[in-house]
């Protein structure tokens, strides 16, 4: 290997020899790549065991895999050389690596050393690949074999698990807008830097959520330390930013658009039908007549935030698989590791084990998303119909108010914030015994208190749960607030409290009565809201 996005691929077929005691894998890195030290990181984390460069080429193997043609192979001694692509496939021209025009695994600078053929196996995913390798480099196609892709099967094994996904990203009942990103000049995140943030400071966020794939290499050049701080708008708005290996899988099942560069991510979601924008066209990188420029003249292009929209409203079932088909053969879909096991054994001289092989679920994704601790909301009321929209705080959208988290908001953001909000269930220090002492507030006591601090015409409210909240204007009493869900086609939806409480806020404002009942609109749905005196109980519980 090479780098991290070539162990990514070698992880992802390991599983062909998986219970076969007679075989043991050792992994080395390939000296040579800009990117080699964050490889080193990524396959201490797999816990796969490594041997230094020097000691591999000392040694006799009886098989080797690459998902690189690059770096010195040849020096490598023994049993037979398996060639994997480590994308989806052959879409990009690297300039200042090997010939300018020939497709990054494809060239023949590569596939040959000094007169002799490097690979024995090109493992390949659709049968133009052969072809065009057979243009590129004859001899080398005529030991190709189209075994399909195993990424690929992998992720259509894991559409069922598509709901598990979006639970753990705390989706709920939104869309899942993904930005797809390669690396280098040609990139997304370079060519337009801010777009991901002005996105999220245009869509509303209980419609969308938006997360970030972004390519192994771009994890390698900056860490996720710079990558986090240089995308922090979008961040503190809720952005997800996937870890790269395996986790950028379950984005893309999970996800209800793709935006996109001329990376492979996009031929992989078009393989699942994912609607799909193109944000940038991957410029002299880009292959004419390639998959990926195929899919790129044929999917709508990012001018504003507002295309996400219209490209899942304009979707076209079977549109998406259909440019997909040039990159992977339908004939050996869900095959791939099993035709893969038989090719590989057989250059053991072994006879594999028997049984299916099974493909395993990409896992739940467990990146972290910050929670935005305030919101410039849009609201509108049209009789007892209030419709409420919450952006980034950043949106250069008209807004009706800031709504700002407690404790959680920045001083300036709670000083600005015509609503205050504190969610119920803080904990004070814990003497260790089952429960908990300190001092604590009321939360009738909190509300007065933070009215007192703050000072204005401003309202206060405290979430007890999914549907109770109280809240209290500076003018007015203290009030219990009540949330309906919402049932749709055999499915539960509840809106976010926070956000029921801002259409409270603007309720109040017009109709400052005790008792009252509307409609709150939320991402398009409506949800039953009921305001009446707050009770003893509710002013008396604990914060």
């Amino acid at each position: 290997m090479r780098s991290a996005t070539a162990l990514h691929r070698l992880l992802d077929v390991l599983p062909v020899f998986a219970g076969d005691h007679r075989i043991m894998r050792r992994f080395t890195l390939v000296p040579g790549s800009d990117f080699g030290v964050d490889a080193l990181a990524a396959i201490e984390r797999s816990g796969a065991r490594t041997i230094p460069w020097d000691e591999a080429v000392s040694r006799t193997h009886q098989l080797i895999l690459a998902a690189s043609p690059k770096g010195n192979l040849d020096l490598l001694r023994g049993g037979p050389l398996v060639l994997l692509p480590h994308g989806a496939g052959f879409n990009k021209a690297l300039s200042g690596e090997g010939s300018d025009e020939s497709a990054s695994g494809l060239d023949p600078v590569y596939l040959e050393r000094g007169g002799r053929l490097l690979a024995d196996l090109h493992a390949l995913a659709h049968p133009s690949q052969v072809s065009r390798l057979g243009r590129e480099c004859p001899q080398a196609a005529r030991r190709a074999a189209v075994v399909g892709d195993p990424t690929l099967d992998r992720i259509l094994a894991s559409l069922p698990h598509r709901d598990r996904y979006r639970a753990a990203l705390g989706t709920d009942g939104r869309k899942l807008v993904v930005f797809a990103s390669t690396w280098g000049a040609e990139s997304l995140l370079v060519r337009r830097p801010g777009l991901v943030a002005d996105v999220a400071g245009q869509l509303p966020y209980d419609a969308y959520q938006l997360a970030l794939v972004a390519h192994p290499n771009v994890h390698s050049e900056r860490g996720l330390l710079d990558l986090r701080e240089r995308l922090a708008p979008a961040v503190d708005a809720g952005l997800v930013v996937a870890r790269p290996f395996e986790e950028w899988a379950s984005l893309i099942v999970a996800a209800d658009v793709v935006v996109t560069d001329h990376g492979s991510t996009a031929l992989y979601a078009a393989a699942l039908d994912r609607p799909l924008v193109a944000a940038c066209d991957g410029g002299d990188e880009l292959i004419a007549g390639s998959p990926m420029a195929e899919l790129i003249a044929c999917v709508p292009w990012l001018e504003s935030p507002g295309d996400v929209e219209s490209a899942i409203a304009a979707h076209r079932d079977g549109s998406g698989r259909a440019l997909a088909s040039a990159a992977f053969a339908e004939h050996v879909q869900g095959r791939a590791m099993e035709r893969l096991r038989g090719e590989l054994y057989a250059l053991l001289g072994m006879a594999p084990l028997e049984g299916p092989l099974d493909e395993r679920p990409w896992p739940v994704p467990v990146s972290g998303r910050e929670e935005p601790t305030a919101f410039a909301v849009q609201v509108g009321i049209s009789g007892d119909d209030v419709r409420v929209e919450r952006r980034a705080p950043y949106s250069d959208k008209a807004s009706h108010h800031l709504a700002a988290e407690h404790g959680r908001a920045t001083a300036r953001q709670s000083q600005s914030a015509a609503l205050l909000i504190h969610r119920a269930g803080g904990a004070g220090w814990s003497g260790g015994a089952g429960w908990t002492v300190g001092a604590g507030w009321t939360v009738g006591g909190w509300i007065s208190a933070t009215l007192a601090r703050y000072g204005g015409r401003r309202t206060v409210g405290v979430v007890l749960g999914r549907d109770r909240c109280v809240v209290r204007r500076a003018d007015g009493p203290l009030l219990s607030v009540r949330i309906g869900a919402r049932r749709e086609g055999g499915r539960v939806f509840r809106a976010d409290p926070a956000a029921v409480l801002s259409g409270v806020h603007a309720w109040l404002g017009k109709s400052p009565g005790a008792v009252a009942s509307f409609r709150c609109i939320v991402a398009g749905r409506a949800y039953d809201v009921r305001i009446s005196a707050a009770t003893a109980a509710e002013a008396d519980r604990e914060c």
